[in-house]
């Protein structure tokens, strides 16, 4: 019996066989040597509403209990959009009634804090 012969391992080429970038590695030393540019001043932030009055009600509703927010002077499209997040925040059902949101359940103790958190900058609890 005889030894097999072992054939060498083929060695990888040091480099892919074809790199694009490979001939703008040259021309790197012709750039210009600059600073990065500041980033340019950021808007603030939009202020929220003035104002909201924040209440429970229970007439009219068959005796469940609503929290109503008045007064927000928000547009319509708007007025949707803050509904869908004050629902998602408070996991509860609601719903827009006139110029209100209306929100099921007693939210009069959580509700402010998230007012303020959408840039409300006076909230009333009644």
């Amino acid at each position: 019996m005889g030894k097999r012969d072992k054939k060498d391992a083929p060695v990888a080429p040091p480099a892919p066989f074809h790199n694009p970038f490979a001939a703008l590695a040259a021309k790197r030393e012709e750039l210009p040597v600059g600073t990065v540019a500041p980033a340019p001043p950021s808007k603030p932030e939009p202020k929220g509403p003035a104002r909201a009055v924040v209440r429970m009600e229970r007439k009219g509703r068959g005796g469940k209990e609503v929290t109503v927010v008045e007064h927000l002077e928000l547009p319509a499209p708007q007025r949707e959009v803050w509904l869908k997040a004050l629902k998602n925040s408070l996991g509860c059902g609601g719903v827009v009634e006139d110029d209100t949101l209306v929100l099921q359940g007693d939210q009069r103790e959580r509700l402010p804090a998230l007012l303020e958190a959408r840039g409300v900058r006076k909230v009333t609890v009644g």
